[in-house]
């Protein structure tokens, strides 16, 4: 048995403003939209999001994203205007990371190993 990584489903208030928000600010593409479903995706490389639309306020989740190029992307996030929080460093724990978090209090952590 063998398995992929997992892809989140994010709840969120509006699917298409989410994907809107992925794509101008975070460099995803949009990958398909469901109106019956109220359920869509995007992308980047092999990092795939599902959103739902969900009414209601929901906890923010945290999300791990390995990236080799981590000054170049958060660079691209700065030119973008992502809300970056936490600046890229090496950590206690061994690893470079900086943090992002989305228009929905999610925050994703981009990391790559020493």
């Amino acid at each position: 048995m063998m398995f992929s990584q997992p892809t989140p489903e994010l709840p969120v208030p509006d699917v298409r403003v989410a994907q809107e928000y992925y794509r101008d600010t975070l460099g995803f593409e949009i990958s398909w939209y469901n109106e019956d479903g109220k359920i869509g995706a995007v992308a980047h490389g092999d990092c795939a999001i599902f959103f739902r639309e969900a009414p209601g306020e929901h906890p923010g989740q945290t999300f791990w994203v390995y990236c080799e190029d981590l000054e170049g992307t958060q660079a691209e996030f700065m030119r973008r205007g992502a809300n970056i929080t936490n600046r890229l460093e090496l950590k206690p724990w061994g690893l470079w990371q900086f943090t992002v978090q989305d228009h929905c209090a999610n925050t994703f952590y981009f990391f790559h190993d020493v």
